[in-house]
């Protein structure tokens, strides 16, 4: 991937959401947050590399205090389908008995969130709440999980940007793209 094809993906990509646009939709998320945890400490678990953006700029919208951990999995080990959960870094904070708070990038198909979410209920989460940056609206997702706080809706094109990437490069755009159909 070079820089060049990189601006030739910008060059066939609308602007779905700029950074204003987000910026007033993650603090009306951290003030249904603030809402939902109701005095409880959660553990604010940040899900890598695509949710590092959004995490941070979301944990400032939040005036509950949060105990910070991330994890990084992946279903897919350089495959093109995926598989079972491979966990490149656990949640090192017990979350037995405790509320967690994933936060991801997207919710697209959900299959890896899904998988992540159900790990940890299965390390004795007493409620995991899911907030992602958006979601992606199609037919294609997995049975059983929707995001409990998110910011946006997106159509079902290839987004890059805030946090997303396009062939592992423009995570750091501050805005939403997504390529022409």
């Amino acid at each position: 991937m070079t820089a060049a094809s990189l601006e030739q993906a910008l060059q066939n990509s609308d602007v779905l959401f700029t950074r204003d646009q987000l910026d007033t939709e993650i603090a009306r998320m951290g003030r249904e947050i603030d809402a939902a945890l109701a005095g409880e400490r959660p553990v604010f678990l940040t899900v890598m590399h695509g949710a590092l953006i959004f995490a941070g700029q979301l944990s400032l919208a939040i005036r509950t205090d949060l105990e910070f951990d991330y994890v990084h999995a992946t279903r897919y080990r350089g495959a093109q389908t995926g598989s079972d959960l491979h966990w490149l870094r656990e949640p090192h904070v017990p979350l037995a008995g405790r509320t967690v708070l994933l936060v991801d990038d997207i919710l697209d198909e959900g299959h890896t969130l899904k998988a992540v979410r159900d790990a940890c209920v299965k390390m004795g989460a007493k409620r995991v709440l899911l907030a992602v940056l958006c979601t992606k609206l199609h037919g294609r997702r997995a049975e059983g999980i929707e995001a409990d706080f998110n910011g946006v809706d997106l159509p079902d094109r290839y987004v890059f940007g805030y946090g997303m990437d396009y062939n592992e490069q423009a995570r750091n755009l501050p805005a939403i793209y997504a390529l022409k159909d």
